[in-house]
C-alpha cells in the first residue's frame, strides 16, 4: 500500500513539476520527424498482461519493422531529438503517466516485449509478480545500451547473450530483496548514474560492468 501510494503522489508531483519540460520534449520530437509524439509499444506487465508502455517517440515511424527490438547507439532509426531524449533518459520519463495509471511503478523490473516475457520459466516468472518499472537495479547496471550494443551485426543477439541473462538475474535480485527504503535508493542512484558515468553502486560490486561497445564483439 505504502509503494502504490508513494507512485501515485510522486508521478503526480513528477508530472506537474516536470511538464514545462515534457511539452517541450513534445513539440521538438513533433517538429523533428514525421509521426505521433509518444511511442505505444506493448509490454508484459504484472502477471504478463499486455498493456502499451509511454515513450516520447525517439525513433522514426514504424521502427520495428525496419530493424529488431534492441538499439544500438549508431542506430540509423533513431532521429535527432531521440539521441538527446536517450541520452538523458527523457523519453522514460512519459512512463510516469503509466505509473499514475497502475500499469508500472517508480521502482521494479523494466517492462519487456511480450516476445521475451512470454518465454520466461521456472524461477524468473517470479519477475512477473510485480508491477513493472521505470528502474531498478538491472537499469543502474545497464545505463547505456545503445553504447554497449555499438557495433553490433545483430543487436537483438548481442542483447540475449551481453545484457538480458545478467538483467534477467537482477531483477529476480531487486523482486527478493525490494523494501521501500530499497526503492529510494534506487531512484537516487538512477540519477547519479543518468549524470555521472563513472558511478556504479557498490550493491552492484559483484556484477562486472558492461563495456562500451561489447556488442561489436558478438559473432
Amino acid at each position: 500500500m505504502l509503494k502504490r501510494t508513494f507512485d501515485v503522489v510522486a508521478s503526480a508531483l513528477g508530472l506537474l513539476v516536470f511538464s514545462p519540460l515534457l511539452l517541450a520534449v513534445a513539440l521538438w520530437v513533433k517538429l523533428d520527424s514525421p509521426g505521433p509524439v509518444f511511442y505505444r509499444g506493448k509490454r508484459g506487465g504484472r502477471n504478463n498482461v499486455p498493456f502499451g508502455i509511454y515513450k516520447f517517440r525517439s525513433m522514426v515511424m514504424n521502427a520495428d519493422k525496419i530493424g529488431g527490438s534492441s538499439t544500438s547507439g549508431e542506430d540509423p532509426r533513431v532521429t535527432k531529438s531521440g539521441r538527446f531524449i536517450r541520452k538523458y533518459k527523457i523519453d522514460e520519463l512519459s512512463q510516469l503517466l503509466n505509473v499514475l495509471s497502475g500499469d508500472m511503478s517508480l521502482v521494479g523490473p523494466r517492462p519487456e516485449i511480450t516476445a521475451y516475457t512470454d518465454k520466461y520459466e521456472g524461477e524468473f516468472l517470479e519477475i512477473m509478480r510485480v508491477r513493472p518499472g521505470i528502474t531498478d537495479w538491472a537499469s543502474i547496471w545497464n545505463a547505456d545500451e545503445g553504447g554497449v550494443l555499438a557495433g553490433a551485426k545483430d543487436p537483438d543477439r548481442a542483447y540475449e547473450i551481453l545484457i538480458q541473462p545478467t538483467k534477467l538475474q537482477l531483477q529476480l535480485r531487486y523482486v527478493r530483496t525490494r523494501t521501500f527504503l530499497s526503492d529510494l535508493k534506487i531512484i537516487l542512484y538512477t540519477v547519479r548514474r543518468i549524470f555521472d558515468a563513472d558511478f556504479y553502486p557498490r550493491e552492484l560490486a559483484d556484477v562486472p560492468r558492461l563495456e562500451p561497445g561489447a556488442g561489436a564483439k558478438v559473432a
